[in-house]
């Protein structure tokens, strides 16, 4: 998942190098999460999650993003390649995240929340490392830094192919084209991806804008200084989404993500009231927001895994992301040109709508029958 904000990462960089323009800078992520939710309509379509083993699937659609990124790294000198190999890298991821939440699923049935945390911890830290490598000797050097991301997911795909089936995993089901109306028609399992939807429309936006928002803090002095936090701000949430895993399977999913929700945000409207604080307001502050806007992801997850029918989870997990990421499509944009308007300070305030409309959809999902089917019936 390092690929995922390899280029937004050195951003900086290569706005200075290509002279890109605000939009052009945009879409180096925006290209990612398009190109992730065309390839994971392709999948759903395809239940190529249920029909394939989801291990060689991780695999090869890491090593297709990693041979983008290197693309990127050895070979474009301009913004319109480098979009188009970004679109690429995140059909590529499409076929890492739903069918490893499904590979984790497997081999979990009483603790599925802290497993399936677990994995999107994961995915929060190798989504924070190109910050990381940015911060310890990238600064200025975008091609170290996109040499690095690809190269660990060369690795990554070489351990997704260690990974057994579980004794917990629905077998290869057969190519089903009524599958993705059934799984549209399940009135918990729209509730659930309501839930989810709401919360991508913050959790994206953030996790892109957040370097910009630091970098045009006063607190903030450098752009090494802006790269760490960001990578702290990001990664911490690998700590929120294992904790927050742990504890929805002892009180129940619904309550652990519409209280993540709460928080994270009350954190947008917060992020304006902090902007120019000193660092020790603003680090801490960075902290609880970072723990508390993935803590809930997993556990729409779960849920979905939870109400699904058993033989197509796969396909209904990669029918969530898609539109989840499509969702961010809009907020990422949305937000730096709100920020042109507004300033930094206020540019995340309304992101607090997602968190809202996520919260409604987990209460309502929670007074329903269904959800005895969470969590070991504690909703």
């Amino acid at each position: 998942m390092s690929l995922w904000f390899s280029a937004s990462a050195v951003a900086p960089d290569l706005v200075a190098a290509w002279d890109l323009s605000a939009v052009e800078r945009a879409w180096l992520t925006n290209a990612v999460q398009v190109g992730f939710v065309v390839g994971a309509l392709l999948s759903a379509a395809l239940t190529l999650s249920d029909t394939l083993q989801p291990r060689v699937l991780v695999a090869v659609s890491a090593w297709v993003g990693a041979a983008a990124t290197l693309a990127i790294a050895l070979v474009v000198d301009g913004a319109l390649p480098a979009i188009a190999l970004r679109f690429l890298t995140g059909v590529a991821l499409a076929g890492v995240y739903p069918p490893g939440m499904k590979l984790v699923a497997g081999w979990f049935r009483a603790r599925r929340g802290l497993a399936i945390g677990t994995l999107v911890g994961a995915l929060t830290v190798g989504s924070a490392l190109p910050h990381l490598l940015r911060a310890v000797g990238g600064v200025g050097r975008p091609q170290a830094v996109l040499l690095g991301a690809a190269g660990l997911a060369v690795v990554g795909g070489l351990l997704a192919l260690r990974v057994e089936q579980g004794p917990y995993q629905a077998p290869t089901a057969p190519f089903d084209p009524r599958a993705v109306r059934r799984l549209l028609s399940d009135r918990p399992s729209l509730l659930a991806n309501l839930g989810y939807f709401g919360h991508m429309w913050e959790l994206y936006a953030v996790w892109t804008w957040i370097p910009a928002y630091l970098a045009a803090s006063a607190a903030v002095g450098s752009p090494r200084l802006a790269s760490g936090l960001a990578f702290l701000t990001i990664g911490v949430g690998a700590v929120g989404a294992v904790v927050a895993g742990s504890v929805a399977d002892d009180v129940g999913r619904t309550t652990v993500t519409s209280a993540s929700m709460v928080v994270s945000g009350a954190a947008c409207l917060g992020a304006g009231v902090l902007f120019d604080a000193p660092l020790v307001a603003l680090v801490p502050f960075l902290v609880v927001w970072g723990a508390t806007i993935v803590a809930d992801s997993a556990q729409f997850s779960a849920a979905l895994t939870e109400l699904a029918e058993a033989e197509y989870v796969g396909t209904a997990l990669t029918l969530q992301t898609a539109v989840g990421f499509l969702v961010t499509t809009v907020s990422i944009q949305v937000t730096p040109l709100l920020a042109e308007a507004v300033g930094w300070r206020w540019a995340f305030a309304p992101l607090v709508v997602g968190p809202v409309v996520g919260t409604a959809a987990m209460l309502r999902l929670r007074g329903l029958p269904a959800a005895r089917k969470l969590a070991g019936g504690r909703g």
